[in-house]
């Protein structure tokens, strides 16, 4: 399946890198950017064709879009991606709030086009060796869980870290679909969200040699925590912070009526994963399932593969929608002080060695 990406920022080596561990499958042949120049430069880099985002959308040789555009522009780019008649595959998040996210997946289906979404690490080995551990019932029924991002923001060494503390930003939405994904990966759909938001700090101050100094105006909570109840019967404990300086918690844990499944951080593709039974009284590392060298484009060559075959792909936008529902909940839940229903129930996707 040829690929064009629309977007050429940090992220999109990764996907140059991700994709070409399946030449069989995917090839991506074009970018564009908003930025003509930075497109130029990073098709010299990597062999590709430059074109304009209009040019690309029309372009008849490319089937997939992969959409890595800065997250307020996700929408208004994945929308025209499947109105011109393309796949997209988006960075995460999919969307701001639950309607665009709904909006999108409407659209591709009245187009009938497929809408894929990062994150897709829990596709790799150290979410997939977890996955099986569950399947397989190593640590029992799933009673609950827990889930911890808390670092002190990125102004101490981000080199433009100011989008982090605007709109789309934040420790919930920069960082809760890795977790809350795996989550979702592991355990099925999720029912309700209860939780408490903050802001601590009205502004932060840039440490990058670059901006050292520079004012970063905070307009988004830093600070968020909360309960998810999941169809299963397991309930997860979750804290996303960017308030955080040092601390000594898990990062995401699986306690099941048997054992304790400690997970590999669901923002990396690999492991170590381990498990606690009762039966042994001890910790011993899982070998890990399927090929730990993949990195991010898994989900895009996933998609691939299940629009040849007619079958589900696994990195979805229905998952995604189903993230974006639980990461707005969190504050509508702060806001409310009362649960959250979740509206969306997407099947949980099927497993995957690769």
């Amino acid at each position: 399946m040829n690929i064009g990406l629309i977007g050429c920022g940090n992220i999109a080596p990764a996907y140059i890198t991700g994709c070409a561990h399946f030449p069989a499958d995917v090839r991506i042949v074009a970018c564009a950017d908003v930025d003509a120049e930075r497109a130029l430069q990073f098709a010299a880099a990597h062999q590709l064709r430059a074109q304009t985002v209009a040019d690309l959308l029309l372009n008849p040789e490319i089937d997939l879009v992969i959409n890595l555009t800065v997250p307020a522009a996700h929408v208004a780019v994945s929308l025209q991606v499947v109105q011109a008649g393309k796949h997209v595959y988006s960075e995460k998040p999919l969307a701001l709030t639950p309607s665009d996210a709904r909006l999108i997946l409407n659209v591709a289906a009245a187009n009938d086009r497929r809408v894929g979404c990062a994150p897709d690490t829990f596709l790799g080995a150290g979410g997939q060796t977890a996955r099986h551990a569950i399947d397989t019932g190593l640590i029992g029924d799933p009673v609950a869980a827990s889930a911890f991002m808390v670092c002190h923001g990125h102004e101490s060494w981000h080199p433009n870290p100011g989008f982090y503390y605007q709109l789309g930003g934040g420790p919930m939405f920069d960082m809760g679909p890795y977790y809350l994904t795996t989550l979702v990966n592991l355990l099925g759909p999720a029912r309700r969200v209860t939780g408490a938001s903050k802001r601590t700090f009205e502004q932060r101050i840039a440490a990058h040699e670059a901006i050292k100094g520079q004012v970063l105006p905070v307009s988004v909570a830093t600070h968020i925590t909360g309960t998810v109840d999941f169809h299963g019967g397991a309930i997860a404990t979750v804290v996303m912070s960017f308030d955080v300086w040092r601390h000594n918690l898990p990062v995401l844990e699986i306690y099941g009526t048997l054992g304790t499944l400690a997970v590999a951080d669901p923002n990396t593709f690999g492991g170590p994963v381990r498990v606690w039974q009762a039966a042994t009284g001890e910790w011993r590392d899982l070998k890990l399932e399927g090929r730990a060298d993949i990195q991010r484009g898994v989900g895009v060559v996933d998609m691939a593969r299940s629009i040849a075959s007619g079958e589900p792909h696994r990195a979805s936008g229905e998952l995604a929608a189903h993230v974006v529902e639980l990461m707005a909940a969190f504050e509508i839940a702060s806001g409310s002080q009362q649960h959250v229903p979740i509206q969306s129930r997407p099947a949980a996707p099927a497993a995957l060695i690769l």
